[in-house]
């Protein structure tokens, strides 16, 4: 081999070390695990990149994507509603979906993943036609979900992934602003445009889903991220 070759290859071989390292691999191709940090809770204002902004009383959490649970098993969430971190591999259907029965909460935070907006409200302090202003904003609307959810500290609470906002009434302009700013937004959600129909209708029916389990999570329950 001449020299102006050995030269040649010699510069391939660095370039492909240089694009195996740049798309997160090593030189041998085995792909680096990816590292995680606790999720930080955020509750000052937030910054002007955000589309919230400006959304007085979003709590916002930092929460990696992707991190399944095994089949049925509960999560430790840190938040209530949660509204991020680890879930089940099965989301709940999204697709404008109005629930009449509080659902597991695992089904529900996959949903988030995929840009839902859920609003929970306390089913003993929104009735009537507040209940059914929320009906209204909901029903048959892609990407939007709304449950009954008994623990609730506040009548109202919206998430979508890494955001929350807890309200006292219906009739409140920040819901729509949540939605608006929210829904389906590619820079806040981890799998925007992915599927809101169901998954697998044998894990997750939406005429009757898994139940919301009120209970202390037990001893095998998975965190809501890697420590």
């Amino acid at each position: 081999m001449s020299l102006s070759s050995r030269r040649w290859v010699r510069v391939l071989v660095i370039s492909s070390a240089v694009l195996s390292t740049a798309c997160g691999g090593d030189v041998s191709g085995q792909s680096r695990p990816a590292e995680t940090t606790p999720p930080t809770t955020t509750r000052s204002a937030p910054t002007s990149g955000n589309p919230a902004a400006g959304i007085e009383g979003i709590v916002r959490v930092d929460y990696p994507g992707g991190l399944h649970a095994d089949p049925g098993q509960r999560v430790a969430y840190d938040q209530s509603p949660p509204f991020g971190g680890a879930h089940d591999a099965v989301w709940a259907d999204c697709a404008g979906i109005v629930y009449p029965t509080a659902v597991r909460n695992e089904h529900m935070v996959h949903a988030l993943e995929h840009g839902t907006v859920w609003i929970a409200y306390h089913p003993e302090q929104v009735t009537g036609s507040a209940l059914n202003r929320l009906k209204a904003k909901v029903d048959g609307q892609p990407y939007l979900m709304l449950s009954p959810y008994p623990t609730l500290d506040k009548p109202i609470s919206l998430q979508s992934w890494g955001h929350q906002l807890k309200l006292d009434r219906a009739d409140d302009r920040r819901i729509d602003d949540f939605i608006k700013a929210l829904r389906s937004n590619r820079f806040t959600t981890p799998e925007p445009g992915a599927r809101c129909d169901p998954a697998d209708p044998t894990v997750f029916d939406a005429t009757n889903p898994p139940p919301f389990d009120p209970s202390p999570p037990g001893p095998d329950t998975m965190p809501v991220t890697p420590r």
